[in-house]
């Protein structure tokens, strides 16, 4: 009896188990599924651009050779892509990434491309990914000043010829509120005005570790990593926040990983150099720092005024030039808070009717930047966490195992560690009398459960919002 199409795939798929090694034949074989056989001609479904153009870069004579044995020669293989941008269900699970269009593609109809295996890439339209960029950060209003005339150079380097310069990936890095998202947003809706057929997104760390944990909680991280990998300019912000995140970090660094193979732009923000992000896996680091690292510094007083003065104009304020001169030169952390305590002195002026003058204006910056500059303590941590949990403190200090005293002094420890500069030594020493090799084991299991539980990750983000009060 005659073979079908399907059995004479899985012909195939023995020969080419003999020739890669599993882990390269479950990654990039075990996906195709066989379409089509007419007239030679043999078509096969892949899950992404980027799985078409890597068989094709890694695998094609593989391929050729084997179709050849088993279908015969002359055989032509045709790829039926599916296209990004929409929601994909798989294995009864329905998976959403940002810029997906909100539609929802029955089992065994997805919404797919013809493609003739050709040497060049395929071209996937664009249009159906919102890359969550906003436009009211672009160039046009990106002052400029020595603190970040270096980055805004590169940046608009790269979006002239993104993924093809010396700056892959470009790691910007600085303090908050200095401007990093402002032009991560820039670079990427001009490479979007240039280069129109770029699939281009912006998401943040968090975003992406949520993401990624709800895809292994849905049984999706294919799909999670598919689309990943066929976007064109990839730009994470925040990249610290996967300090820690052990099993982020490694499917992000082989999303990385492929994406740089491919040419494709990538560009992070952080809020320190990549040498001192402690937690982050060498390897990954090593690859942060490949390409171009920039700094952005906090703004100087010619950056402060020429913001503050677009701001004013902006809303139409009328401010005395010794008030102007007084505020630019008084708040230099960043350019947030410049901004806010523009925002914050009209206010103060309205409700109080009182005249926008030194005096005001004193009072309003000496209450935030008070507020801005308190420093959270061990002590305070502790504090916090034991009144979320209604615990008594003392309760922490204690050789206590009960569960909830153990979670709750597990925690304190892996928030100090993150908002403190102290020392795994020091840390166990204030909370519990414990050693450094107890803290490191406390933070490791606080790190898992934020990976593995949505309701302990809720828990973590509210508590961490109590810290920020």
């Amino acid at each position: 009896m005659q073979k079908d199409f399907k059995q004479m795939w899985g012909d195939c798929l023995t020969v080419i188990r003999d020739i890669v090694p599993q882990p390269a034949f479950e990654a990039w074989f075990e996906p195709i599924i066989p379409l089509s056989y007419d007239e030679s001609k043999f078509t096969i479904q892949v899950p992404s651009q980027f799985f078409y153009e890597y068989l094709e870069e890694k695998y094609v004579n593989v391929l050729k050779m084997t179709l050849n044995r088993v279908f015969g020669e002359g055989t032509t293989l045709k790829y039926r892509v599916m296209v990004s941008g929409q929601t994909i269900v798989r294995n009864g699970h329905t998976v959403t990434y940002p810029g997906e269009a909100p539609q929802r593609i029955p089992a065994h109809t997805p919404n797919t491309v013809d493609v003739t295996r050709t040497p060049g890439p395929i071209k996937v339209a664009s249009q159906d990914l919102d890359s969550q960029l906003n436009p009211r950060y672009n160039f046009d209003n990106f002052f400029e000043s020595e603190s970040n005339k270096l980055v805004r150079a590169v940046s608009e380097k790269i979006a002239t010829n993104p993924g093809k310069t010396a700056f892959n990936p470009l790691f910007i890095y600085g303090p908050s509120g200095v401007g990093k998202t402002h032009i991560c947003h820039a670079s990427g809706l001009k490479i979007r005005e240039l280069h129109p057929e770029k699939r281009v997104l912006y998401v943040s760390a968090n975003l992406f570790r949520v993401q990624y944990t709800d895809a292994v909680r849905n049984n999706v991280t294919n799909d999670f990593v598919s689309f990943y990998q066929s976007i064109d300019v990839l730009i994470i912000d925040d990249i610290h926040e996967f300090i820690g995140m052990t099993k982020t970090q490694e499917i992000f660094f082989q999303i990385f990983k492929n994406l740089h193979n491919f040419r494709k732009q990538i560009i992070f923000t952080c809020d320190r150099a990549p040498v001192d992000l402690q937690g982050m896996e060498e390897r990954l680091i090593s690859r942060l720092k490949c390409g171009m690292t920039a700094a952005i510094e906090r703004p100087d007083l010619e950056l402060r005024k020429k913001i503050l003065r677009n701001k004013i104009n902006r809303e139409g304020l009328e401010i005395s030039e010794d008030v102007f001169d007084f505020i630019a030169e008084s708040v230099s952390e960043n350019v947030r808070d410049l901004e806010g305590i523009l925002v914050s002195l009209v206010a103060k002026s309205v409700i109080t009717n009182k005249e926008i003058d030194i005096s005001l204006a004193r009072q309003v910056i000496s209450q935030a930047i008070r507020l801005e500059k308190k420093q959270l303590t061990i002590k305070k941590i502790q504090e916090i966490v034991c009144r979320y949990f209604n615990l008594d403190e003392a309760l922490i200090q204690t050789k206590s195992r009960k569960r909830e005293i153990v979670q709750a002094r597990q925690i304190t420890m892996f928030l100090a560690k993150k908002y403190t500069d102290s020392s795994f030594a020091h840390i166990g020493k204030v909370v519990g009398g414990k050693d450094h090799a107890t803290v490191l084991h406390a933070c490791k299991t606080v790190r898992d459960q934020i990976d593995i539980s949505r309701t302990f990750r809720s828990t973590m983000d509210a508590i961490e919002g109590c810290l920020k009060q």
